[in-house]
């Protein structure tokens, strides 16, 4: 990527000088590092701050995406490579005639999803150049370790001389936040001012950090969309998942502390579809890479922690979308239960964990009238790994802190008439402002219409999101949006039409109960 570049878009940070470049009414530095490179003796520890350099660094183009297989749905755009030296991050800033260093505007990092193991910041969706104009704010986007390199718990076949850091991707984040707070006031950033918001992993990044010592006092508002808040497992668990890897690739766990960092990167990027199918087919519902309760980074469940009202209290929107599961059925993905047997498996196992809720089971599959139908099964597991564990943080946050709550509903035509609807991730390019101008061949979605409307909901949307940065409150003057409580439940239901409604769907929220239910 290339844009028109100066010398008047020169910022010196902590580590040295970036050179940025002009993006219409934006400026942006792109690839800047936060941490060292996670390679050789730092593979798998803790993230480490950058090296400092002399002269002028230009940050003009994405840098390095983490480790992991390629997919047909996620592009890589050209010039962007694969490589472990990958912690980098982007800034856009609002242009203006002052320099960047003028003036303390609000904050907002995102962190992308892609289910812990796939995914980068130079995705074209998340071009953030829309959303920094619209909003006022300085958007930072992340990269950080993903897969076996930043999800995986190899902890307990470590040394003293070969230890393994838990939580590795989490910690990147840390890192990454630790960097805004002591650069971003040179571009023109108010570092007591941040909003962290992510959608599917990165939402489940938010709602963990938001339980985390390590995060404290980073970020002071978050954004959780599509966020999987309790698919973060214990070691137990994080342990038998590593050890199903380590049989995948030919090594066994005593010699794991030396060949695991002997290894080629790609190489140990290359069996994650294995590891996925493997868990899915032996725990439908669980996931390879997730967080873990590793006592440090995060030393409880999450949800445990929003329970108990002890996680950061700070303001918070919280959402799902209507149709999640779509997608994955789309994409023939093994990560969420399709069917009635997958997701009777689904409850065998999550209930014989907690033998005192089995009795709820017949309630929750009644509370479906499609079921066991291909349809009500897939609202079954939408639920259990998004709405409901949405549901039971933000009813628990709203006891200490300012809360919102949406459904995203909407959808064009076509995606609804083929019933995929508002699926996983479909809200995202209406957040970024990213949607298409006009409709060409690869908008299927629009063949048949409905880009005028999506570009209105997309100007509400952000309008939500940025009053929230600015204020605090996603509600504008013109735009209502009541906070969610117990009481009330009221939800934005984003389409459109919005429409702000008292607890929908009440008698499946009512049935899944209060006590959230989830792998161990």
């Amino acid at each position: 990527m290339t844009g028109f570049h100066d010398d008047a878009v020169l910022v010196d940070t902590h580590f040295g000088t970036v050179r940025g470049s002009h993006d219409g009414a934006t400026l942006r530095w792109l690839g800047i590092p936060f941490a060292a490179d996670p390679i050789g003796k730092l593979r798998f520890r803790a993230p480490q701050p950058p090296s400092s350099w002399t002269g002028v660094r230009d940050a003009l183009e994405y840098g390095n995406i983490a480790p992991q297989v390629p997919t047909k749905l996620i592009p890589i755009p050209p010039g962007v490579k694969i490589a472990e030296d990958c912690l980098n991050l982007n800034v856009w800033a609002p242009s203006s005639d002052e320099a960047p260093q003028a003036g303390k505007r609000p904050v907002m990092v995102w962190v992308h999803g892609g289910a812990y193991f796939v995914g980068f910041s130079a995705q074209k969706m998340y071009n953030a150049r829309n959303l920094c104009e619209t909003s006022g704010a300085l958007i930072v986007t992340v990269n950080y370790r993903l897969g076996a390199l930043g999800f995986l718990d190899f902890s307990s076949f470590g040394d003293a001389e070969h230890q393994f850091d838990t939580n590795l991707g989490l910690r990147d984040i840390v890192a990454a936040l630790n960097w805004v707070r002591d650069n971003i006031a040179a571009f023109g950033g108010d570092p007591d001012d941040v909003t962290l918001f992510g959608e599917s992993a990165g939402g489940g990044c938010v709602t963990a950090l938001m339980t985390s010592p390590h995060a404290t006092g980073l970020f002071h508002k978050a954004i959780a969309q599509s966020s999987p808040v309790t698919s973060v497992y214990g070691t137990e668990r994080a342990t038998s998942i590593a050890r199903m890897y380590l049989s995948l690739i030919g090594v066994d766990p005593s010699e794991a502390k030396t060949k695991l960092r002997a290894m080629d990167a790609h190489d140990l990027a290359a069996p994650t579809l294995k590891l996925l199918n493997e868990v899915a087919t032996t725990s439908p519902g669980a996931v390879a890479f997730a967080p873990v309760i590793d006592g440090d980074v995060l030393p409880e469940a999450p949800i445990d922690v929003f329970r108990e009202g002890r996680e950061m209290r700070i303001p918070l929107i919280i959402g799902t979308n209507h149709d999640e599961t779509s997608l994955f059925k789309l994409m023939k993905s093994p990560l969420m239960p399709m069917h009635e047997s997958t997701v009777q498996e689904m409850f065998d196992q999550v209930l014989a964990e907690k033998p005192e809720l089995a009795h709820i089971e017949g309630d929750i599959t009644r509370a479906y009238p499609d079921y066991p139908k291909q349809k009500g099964a897939m609202e079954i597991s939408r639920d259990a790994g998004f709405r409901m564990p949405s549901i039971w943080a933000a009813e628990a946050h709203s006891r200490v802190a300012p809360t919102w709550m949406y459904r995203f509903d909407q959808a064009p035509p076509l995606l609804r008439f083929l019933g995929i609807g508002a699926s996983h991730a479909a809200e995202l390019p209406y957040v970024f402002g990213t949607l298409p101008e006009k409709v060409r061949a690869v908008d299927i979605g629009f063949r048949f219409g409905g880009l005028k409307e999506a570009h209105a909901v997309s100007e509400r949307v952000q309008a939500h999101w940025s009053a929230f940065a600015q204020t605090g409150d996603p509600q504008t003057a013109t735009l209502p949006w009541p906070r969610y409580d117990e009481t009330t439940r009221t939800t934005l239901l984003i389409d459109s039409h919005d429409k702000v409604e008292d607890d929908p769907d009440a008698e499946v929220r009512k049935a899944w109960g209060e006590e959230p239910i989830g792998f161990s």
